[in-house]
Parts: C-alpha cells; sequence; structure tokens
C-alpha cells in the first residue's frame, strides 16, 4: 500500500478543518451585507462621503466582527420599514439591525436575535416650550408624525383626542416643521427622537417629554429558519453588553440626557 506524502495528508486535514466548521468565525470570506436605516440620526444614518453612524450601526458592527467581517468587509444596504423582510426573503441582507421592533406578525416571516433595546414611544418638543409635558397636552396641539406611522394615531385615539395631526414623508421634515414652529411636537421611538436632538447642530434646541407610551423591544431580523445565525447574533449580542461596548454605544449616540433602560435580556432562539 503506497502512504500518503505528509503534504497531501496535511491537506486532506485542512480541507476537512475547513469543511467541518472548525475554522471558526475568523475564517469567513468576502463580505457581509446588513440592512440599517440610513435617514436616522443617532439610529442609522448614512453621512457625508459614505460614512455610517448610529447606535444600529455600532451594533451590526460589533456582530458582524464576532461573526469573522471586520468592518471593512461590510456591506450596509438601506432599508425601509416596509421592505425590511423582503430583503431578508430574497437574501439580498445576512441580517438586519434596523430600529426593528419584535411583535407576532413579523415573526412570522422572519426571525428575530435579541432583543437588544427597549424604546418607547416618546414625544419631542422645543427646548424652550413649557406647555407640553405629557401626551394630555397635546389636545388642541399640532402634532407631526410619519405618513404611516401608527404613533400619532396612538396620541390622538387614546389621549389627546383633539390634536391635530400633520403626517409628513421622513422624520426629518417633521423636525423642520417642529422648529419653524409649523408644528408643536413630533412622536415615535424615543430612541429616534433622542437621536435627532442630540445630532450636529441640534444640541440644546429640542427635548424629550419622557413619556412611556409603548414598548418597543429592538431585535436583529434574519431570515426565517436561520436558526445557527440566530445563535451566533445573540452570543455577539451578549458579549457586547458584558464588555461595556454595548453601554459606550448608547451614550455616544443618544447624547448624555437620555435615560436608557439596562440591556434587556435575549429571549429570542431558545
Amino acid at each position: 500500500m503506497k502512504v500518503p506524502q505528509a503534504g497531501a495528508v496535511a491537506a486532506v486535514i485542512a480541507l476537512a478543518l475547513t469543511t467541518s466548521g472548525c475554522g471558526g468565525d475568523d475564517q469567513a470570506k468576502g463580505t457581509l451585507s446588513i440592512g440599517i436605516k440610513f435617514d436616522q440620526p443617532g439610529i442609522g444614518l448614512r453621512e457625508t462621503g459614505g460614512i455610517f453612524s448610529g447606535f444600529d450601526v455600532d451594533v451590526a458592527t460589533y456582530v458582524a466582527k464576532q461573526l469573522g467581517y471586520p468592518a471593512d468587509r461590510i456591506e450596509f444596504k438601506q432599508v425601509y420599514s416596509n421592505d425590511r423582510e423582503l430583503l431578508l426573503q430574497y437574501n439580498e441582507v445576512e441580517f438586519v439591525a434596523a430600529s426593528y421592533s419584535i411583535n407576532e406578525k413579523r415573526k412570522e416571516k422572519v426571525d428575530f436575535a435579541g432583543p437588544y433595546f427597549v424604546a418607547h414611544q416618546d414625544i419631542l418638543v422645543r427646548a424652550a416650550d413649557t406647555s407640553i409635558t405629557k401626551a394630555e397636552d397635546l389636545n388642541n396641539k399640532r402634532l407631526c408624525s410619519v405618513t404611516g406611522s401608527t404613533s400619532a394615531e396612538n396620541i390622538r385615539k387614546g389621549l389627546a383626542p383633539k390634536a391635530s395631526v400633520l403626517e409628513l414623508p421622513g422624520y426629518s421634515e417633521c423636525l423642520v416643521a417642529l422648529q419653524d414652529n409649523i408644528v408643536d411636537a413630533m412622536t415615535t421611538d424615543n430612541s429616534i427622537l433622542a437621536g435627532y436632538a442630540a445630532s450636529k447642530g441640534n444640541e440644546g434646541k429640542f427635548k424629550l417629554t419622557g413619556q412611556n407610551l409603548s414598548n418597543e423591544s429592538y431585535g436583529i431580523g434574519v431570515k426565517k429558519g436561520d436558526k445557527q445565525l440566530q445563535v451566533k447574533i445573540n452570543a455577539a449580542l451578549k458579549k457586547m453588553v458584558e464588555d461595556g461596548s454595548w453601554e459606550a454605544a448608547v451614550k455616544k449616540n443618544f447624547g448624555p440626557d437620555y435615560k436608557y433602560e439596562p440591556a434587556p435580556p435575549i429571549t429570542t432562539g431558545s
């Protein structure tokens, strides 16, 4: 019987290690496509020169590194609230980190890792305005929200039925309307509002009223049935909390006045 040469044996062993996954995530190849928001300061923002910033960007970058993809091998793709499931279903992205609230309806189409953050619906007003401190104060006031959002309607139906609502295409437009006294307040998740208030040029102009009008648990969306990726992302999120990177990202992106809750326990993938 012919004895294989040492080089051939080494090659066979190396191949076996690679195919069995023993090489670890540091052997990941190519680029990793991640869906994020491009237009939410503090959450996910594409800045001049193609630079990305925001809490979700920091979370996604940390997770990607744990999966074996350094920052220069990440491809961020823009997602909108109404197409996140589609991009996952058609393999346009590997995962989505885009203020993506976990709920039962969405879980029918995608799987989630996390949650990694809890937000609450809040109200943003001009810094000098002392007339609005709670949702009920919006009666006979002008409230802005984004077209298709349920945030403003939640307030008008349950708390301030006499509020008038102005719907605009995006939160940036609502912020301009608030600044120009066209509306008296705007509403959505407090994380999004805090990001706008803390962004460059807006410091000191706006304030949150500190309402907890809903509970929004942000998760990372993965393609339905991809349990292996779900488990790996959950492990990365746990590590991010344990080593202090999660808290540092919260403080960096939402400003010193943002009252955040501790990282929530991970409840998916069990």
